[in-house]
């Protein structure tokens, strides 16, 4: 009889545990307003962004770096730079989208040359490139009023204006006008009321060697040089 009693009690008590959990699910629940929620029933959606690209040339040495009396060390830092441009984004379906974003860059690309003397020089590359990226999307599950979504493809370049720095009496470094570029990143899409903002992070590598021959004392320890960067966007759609 006692066992008896104590498993009804028991019953009862995990009963009202159940009731009790229920009741706190349903009062913390919040309504949760969806923001743009035929946004995806367009085929075709525009927009704008801004990037902070920091970018810097990969150096290949020639042979000559080790043979010939010149520099001991030649490399290219990391600078920051600006870029700004618009974004045609086509809608492919529920986990794709293909998007092309034209866009402005304001480059300033460096390299420097360490000499066993102790002495020093850099070469900069100031320059305005028009970019034409085309890119394929893969967005996740929409939650809410967000989601998470990988980015991919490539990226022609074209130098349009070159400032090249005045140097009286040194030889210049020479580079090429076009470039090629795979790029890959991740971003984050939130919605609100009128619009959509997403940060992205992208990063970079170029495939051509922009590096043009010469003869003269910047090109001396030098077979390529190629593009890399990385970028943050901040997308508005």
């Amino acid at each position: 009889m006692t066992v008896r009693i104590t498993r009804y009690l028991t019953l009862i008590a995990l009963m009202l545990v159940l009731v009790q959990a229920q009741s706190h699910a349903q009062s913390s629940y919040k309504y949760v307003r969806k923001h743009l929620e035929r946004y995806d029933d367009k085929t075709i959606h525009y927009g704008f962004f801004f990037a902070a690209p920091i970018t810097r040339f990969s150096v290949t040495h020639s042979p000559a770096f080790l043979k010939g009396d010149s520099a001991y060390r030649i490399y290219s830092p990391n600078k920051p730079n600006f870029r700004v441009g618009f974004i045609l984004n086509a809608f492919v379906n529920d986990r794709f989208d293909f998007r092309v974003t034209p866009s402005v860059s304001l480059l300033s690309r460096e390299v420097h040359y360490d000499y066993p003397s102790g002495s020093s020089r850099t070469e900069i590359r100031e320059s305005t490139w028009f970019d034409i990226p085309m890119l394929v999307k893969y967005k996740s599950e929409r939650r809410n009023n967000s989601r998470m979504y990988l980015i991919a493809g490539g990226t022609f370049s074209i130098e349009t204006n070159v400032r090249k720095k005045e140097n009286q009496g040194q030889s210049r470094l020479s580079t090429g006008t076009m470039d090629l570029a795979l790029e890959y990143g991740v971003g984050f899409e939130q919605f609100f009321e009128f619009f959509k903002f997403a940060p992205e992070l992208r990063f970079s590598h170029g495939l051509l060697n922009l590096y043009q021959p010469t003869n003269n004392a910047a090109g001396v320890g030098i077979s390529k040089l190629t593009t890399h960067s990385v970028t943050l966007l901040l997308n508005f759609e």
